[in-house]
């Protein structure tokens, strides 16, 4: 039999780590003198032990571990199989979120786009053809008002757009929609603006797959803002002949 401080200094633990194993449950010394309090462990406990350790190294936490310690092998496997699933998501979560970093370090932009989904969205619109995107803050009203482009990047000739009306107008449903959304800030032109978000799509292999919403906003001190958003979806890869 080994006391606490023996039993620590084998495995590598603390007697800290022994006493909450203890009090939670997971490791039960093998007696407890009721005169000196001491803790008393023998082999069983030895051999639970590193049980618990191994299954510890393998990322289980301890709550899962007390009702995997005595289950059948089966229970342990499924839960290893549930740890590697979540493992792998948080790699392609972090591998995405360096991409995104790296690709700002490589192309400094005024805007960090986000992907999110949007609900369906009814509008009342003024159809309007265009010449060119400088005219589009002539016919864009006073916030709060929402101007919609039909474009796939930057214009090469005339372009389709819209803006939102009080008045009788084109009823216009906007789907629910996989977007792109960037918030354009003050000192930034929106132009600019689009073009770095086309820019980015393409980039990042995302098809334009609806109008571009130019959503122009205003808070109750009168501070505005302007938020693009682009309806997207990856691009299909094309194989190679």
């Amino acid at each position: 039999m080994w006391r606490i401080g023996q039993l620590a200094r084998m495995v590598g633990v603390s007697e800290r780590t022994l006493r909450h194993y203890d009090k939670i449950g997971l490791l039960t010394p093998a007696a407890v003198n009721h005169t000196t309090g001491y803790r008393w462990y023998g082999v069983a406990e030895l051999s639970r032990l590193e049980r618990i350790r191994g299954l510890q190294r393998l990322g289980l936490p301890l709550r899962q571990i007390a009702d995997l310690l005595d289950a059948p092998e089966e229970h342990l496997r499924q839960a290893l199989a549930e740890i590697v699933t979540d493992i792998k998501r948080d790699i392609a979560a972090l591998a995405a979120t360096a991409a995104h970093a790296e690709d700002h370090l490589a192309t400094p932009m005024s805007i960090l786009p986000q992907q999110t989904t949007m609900g369906p969205r009814r509008l009342r619109v003024r159809r309007l053809h265009l010449d060119h995107p400088s005219e589009l803050a002539a016919v864009c009203p006073a916030p709060p008002a929402t101007l919609l482009t039909w474009l796939r990047g930057q214009p090469t000739g005339g372009f389709t757009a819209a803006v939102t009306t009080d008045r009788v107008g084109e009823r216009l449903t906007l789907p629910a929609r996989a977007v792109v959304r960037a918030v354009v800030p003050p000192s930034t032109d929106v132009v600019r603006a689009g073009r770095e978000l086309f820019g980015w799509l393409h980039r990042h292999r995302l098809a334009v797959t609806g109008p571009t919403v130019e959503e122009h906003l205003v808070d109750a001190d009168g501070a505005d803002a302007v938020v693009l958003e682009v309806s997207v979806h990856p691009q299909r890869h094309t194989p190679l002949a």
